[in-house]
């Protein structure tokens, strides 16, 4: 068949997907196969083959092509626990994407990428708003949910190609392309896998983006795990996107590999289909693979795999079908009523009451509602969107919706202040393109004063309205309109200097300037210097001060509500992490100040990651919580503070009382660490799953349909639960296990299924849950797989992680796991306990190993069977890296019998491999074996035991 053959195999919808890609796939020549290797496809004309694009950005609503219905941030999104309508939302996103492709195709394509479901190991993470939970099930299907939205229910052609995004094993921004996460192999197989498998196992997601971090010690860009795991969790075609400008770090800022055409063959090999680099300009890249191949570092068979994964995904999306079945789908449905509608349902179900002492509702048959409400703070009157936000096409906020229930008095609550110079003030002139030392005393020599925690300040002139902003160029104006960019130059810090004069710092600047410019001033104008030198002498002159103001209206008001939270451009957001959990000082203080001044004192909390209120907890009234809302969010919260909507959300991640009960940022091992709510033995401010509702509800009857249960089987678990009040409420049933009895330390408890209902005043219903004994799996570090113990399990139901109701328990008739066989080689990264060691790469290709930097760490191998005396008379350890020494002990790292030293020589480099045989003391039975390492750098590969009879195990 001919190339203009009006209907080829590939243009036939009746046949197969994978025929029709074959097809295709034969009819491309070399160069036109590399040339759909870049994020920007390059045409085939002569096949019909237009320009294709990935990666559209829709992880809570279209983002960053105009205004489109803009939903609450993914981590309020978790907060709804209801992936029902995670889905809706997703099916709504999916045909705004679907409005904006059909007027500019080439501009927006329809590979979304979106969900993120990386789970919130880590409050300070700077992109914590992006995921769904702490708790990696939840995750997985509640990025599921979204995914299946996308993806659209049309059985042959999908709506959009969901992307989840970033495999793998990502939580940190602070040098996060180059900084590795230490992966056990129970953390990966229970905790990141566990977010990352259910939107590629049930078929919802179609692509996967690759992370920017190293995943021990190896680019997770290169990572083996994508074809030896991640392509066995489904059937279909998996299509692996690269993290924008990811591929050039592999040789460069990684210096994983020594050039760029050797490390994109390494990506293509590893799995990686697409490469997102250097924007529109897709050049480079395809020279790049062209030289790869010309040294023999991939063939074609290696472009004909990435590229027929590339072809399934447009395939997928009926590009090469006679009709679009979504041609209907125009711009009506962008911001549409429904879709308005839905974002208000989504912020309404978001809103999380985290205490409540009788204050709310507002309004109910047992209370009169207030007249005048004081609605304060720098969230009071304003929506703020995060980096991957779509454009708002309007924003309710608090102040608004509330001002239509009551008469509302409102402060924004933030000093105004002059800032002198010994020549006059700093003064905004030409419409705030300049900022220049004048006699003014006005409103353009005003400043509304806005303090973000950190040190972190932003300045908005009171006669443009517009925020002070440190340019690229060098030069200053008050003309931005706030942070809103990737790059943040909005932010400063104000330095005291003696004589109680002070200097303004530039924090964050436009890409390509230095940072830490000093405001200076030349020819009468403020500019950029690099020379602190330079930096102009400022006196801060008070106009107002706004927790006077605030604390004023609060007094004479019946009800104080106080919007405080974060800035998602600022102190934490992607390549930037939170140092701490505190509320803004300033936001703390006038918190204090309100509270004061009106005992009948709200806290709400808008922001992207939780806080240490602690200060709150005890003193407020009400305290309430959600992400930042989208549009529809002050019509949301005014429902569920008047009462017209029971508050319903539920705490996705923990609250902690101070950022010192975390471990540190880069321990990814929460099972050592005792991290997130599966292992956390503190007392959280506000626990997993914590969220209060108006309404009260008794549990009972907790019921288990097995008192034994076997791998295979299916439990059944059943609980009643009571609406004991007078009026209709929404409660989250939450059904929680604990394994009683283990031979490695288990989650104190762990989310198996939730459930949300709602009952009518003293309405019972019967909520059942239905387990699979075999996801009570845990990984084993002796057998090398996921078993169920044999064990008694304990079902808890509650209200959060720590208000457990009820309880049962089950025995299951699971595996014993035996000793470790000593005939079998024992891989160093099976260790059931370590201290002082790292997970590294074995070679650039695939394996892991342990790796000692230096004295002091150690590997605990539990339970070896060393058999009879003199069974094992030598041990092999295979080692890489600098002459070191290794000493073996049995049941205790420091002073436990020494079975061998082994003094291990210098090696040609960390991945040439070396084994070194010693005699082993005399033991027997069956111990704990400990590897000390008394010096580094060494890597650690394995041991192997010879058996008596002289042969090799």
């Amino acid at each position: 068949m001919s190339d203009i053959d009006p209907r080829p195999a590939f243009r036939d919808p009746n046949l197969p997907r994978a025929e029709r890609v074959a097809d295709l796939l034969s009819r491309l020549t070399l160069d036109e196969k590399i040339g759909l290797l870049h994020q920007y496809h390059r045409p085939v004309e002569r096949l019909g083959m237009g320009p294709f694009k990935t990666g559209t950005e829709a992880l809570h609503g279209l983002a960053w092509l105009g205004e489109a219905t803009v939903f609450p941030q993914v981590v309020a999104l978790g907060a709804t626990w209801n992936p029902e309508l995670v889905e809706q939302i997703g099916a709504a996103v999916a045909d705004e994407v679907l409005a904006f492709n059909h007027n500019d195709p080439v501009k927006v394509g329809r590979n979304v990428w979106a969900p993120t479901v990386n789970p919130l190991r880590d409050p300070r993470w700077g992109r914590n708003e992006e995921g769904y939970s702490e708790d990696a099930g939840m995750a997985g299907l509640m990025g599921a949910a979204y995914a299946r939205g996308l993806k659209g229910d049309n059985g042959s052609v999908w709506k959009t190609a969901p992307s989840v995004k970033h495999f793998l094993a990502y939580g940190n921004e602070a040098d996060r392309c180059t900084t590795s996460s230490n992966m056990p192999p129970r953390v990966l197989r229970e905790y990141e896998f566990a977010a990352h498998r259910p939107a590629l196992a049930s078929g919802d997601a179609v692509a996967v983006m690759l992370s920017y971090n190293l995943v021990n010690g190896r680019p997770a860009h290169v990572t083996p795990l994508v074809n030896s795991e991640l392509r066995t969790w489904t059937d279909e075609e998996v299509y692996i996107v690269s993290d924008a400008y990811a591929p050039n770090n592999l040789a460069n800022l990684q210096g994983y590999f020594e050039d760029l055409p050797t490390a994109y063959a390494a990506a293509v090999k590893a799995g990686l289909d697409s490469f997102t680099q250097d924007d529109e300009n897709a050049r480079d890249v395809l020279v790049h693979v062209e030289t790869a191949l010309e040294r023999g570092l991939l063939d074609e068979g290696d472009i004909d795999t990435a590229v027929r994964r590339n072809l399934h995904v447009r395939f997928g999306l009926g590009e090469f079908d006679p009709e679009d079945p979504y041609a209907h789908i125009g711009d009506e449905a962008v911001n549409s009523p429904e879709h308005q509608a839905l974002a208000r349902e989504a912020a309404a179900q978001s809103i999380t009451l985290l205490k409540n002492d009788g204050i709310l509702p507002l309004a109910g048959p047992d209370r009169q509602a207030p007249k005048k409400i004081a609605v304060l703070g720098p969230f009071a009157d304003t929506q703020m969107q995060d980096w991957y936000s779509g454009t708002l096409p309007y924003a309710v906020t608090a102040r608004q919706a509330l001002g239509e229930r009551a008469e509302v008095v409102y402060s924004e609550a933030v000093d105004r202040v002059r800032l002198r110079h010994r020549n006059g003030y700093v003064t905004a002139v030409e419409d705030g393109k300049a900022l220049e030392i004048t006699d003014a005393t006005g409103a353009a020599a005003q400043y509304d004063l806005f303090d973000w925690g950190g040190w972190s300040y932003t300045a908005r002139n009171a006669a443009t309205g517009l925020y002070v902003d440190g340019r690229l160029d060098g030069t200053v104006g008050a003309d931005s309109v706030g942070p809103h960019e990737f790059d943040v130059h909005e932010t400063f810090r104000i330095v005291e200097l003696e004589g109680g004069k002070v200097a303004l710092q530039q924090i964050h600047v436009a890409e390509g300037a230095e940072g830490g410019k000093w405001y200076a001033l030349e020819d009468g104008r403020i500019v950029l210097s690099d020379d602190r030198a330079d930096a102009v002498e400022l006196d801060v002159e008070l106009v107002v001060k706004g927790h006077d103001t605030a604390a004023e209206l609060a007094r004479d008001a019946d009800v104080a509500i106080v919007v405080l939270g974060d800035h998602p451009l600022v102190n934490g957001r992607e390549t930037e992490d939170r140092t701490d959990l505190r509320l803004a000082n300033a936001q703390e203080w006038l918190l204090k100040r309100v509270q004061e001044a009106n005992p009948n004192t709200i806290l709400v909390m808008s922001s992207s990651y939780p806080y240490a209120a602690n200060w709150a907890e005890k003193h407020v009234r009400a305290v309430a919580w959600s992400g930042h809302g989208g549009q529809e969010w002050g019509n949301a919260l005014a429902d569920v503070l008047y009462g017209d909507r029971d508050p319903e959300g539920r705490l996705p991640q923990t609250w902690y009382t101070d950022a010192a009960e975390l471990p540190a940022m880069l321990d990814y091992d929460i099972v050592a660490s005792d991290a997130t709510y599966l292992y956390y033995l503190g007392q959280p401010l506000y626990p997993f799953g914590h969220g209060l509702s108006y309404a009260e509800f008794k549990y009972a009857n907790l019921k288990a349909d097995k008192e034994n249960a076997k791998p295979g089987d299916e439990l059944t678990v059943t609980v009643e639960v009571t609406n004991t009040s007078g009026r209709d409420g929404v409660e989250t049933v939450q059904l929680y296990t604990h394994q009683c009895g283990s031979r490695v330390k288990q989650p104190l408890r762990q989310l198996r299924r939730f459930e949300k209902v709602r009952l009518a005043a003293g309405e019972t219903r019967t909520v059942t849950f239905t387990v699979p004994v075999d996801e009570l799996a845990h990984w084993d570090n002796v057998t090398g797989r996921m078993i169920v113990e044999k064990s008694r399990q304990r079902l808890m139901v509650g209200r959060s992680a720590t208000d457990i109701v009820l309880s049962a328990s089950v025995r299951v008739d699971g595996e014993t796991v035996g000793a470790r066989d000593l005939s079998q080689t024992l891989k160093a990264t099976a260790n059931d306990l370590y201290e002082g060691v790292l997970w590294r790469d074995e070679n650039r290709t695939s394996g892991d190993v342990i790796a000692a930097e230096e004295a002091g760490g150690w590997i605990m191998l539990g339970d070896c069977d060393f058999g009879s005396a003199e069974q094992y008379p030598t041990v092999t350890a295979r080692v890489a890296g600098q002459a070191s020494q290794l000493t073996l002990r049995v049941d205790d790292p420091l002073d436990g019998d020494v079975l061998a030293k082994i003094d291990t020589p210098a090696t040609n480099g960390v991945y040439d491999y070396t084994d070194v045989t010693v005699e082993l003391g005399r033991i027997e039975g069956v111990k704990d074996l400990y590897v000390a390492f008394e010096s580094g750098p060494v890597r650690l590969a394995s041991l192997s035991f010879a058996a008596e009879h002289g042969g090799a195990a």
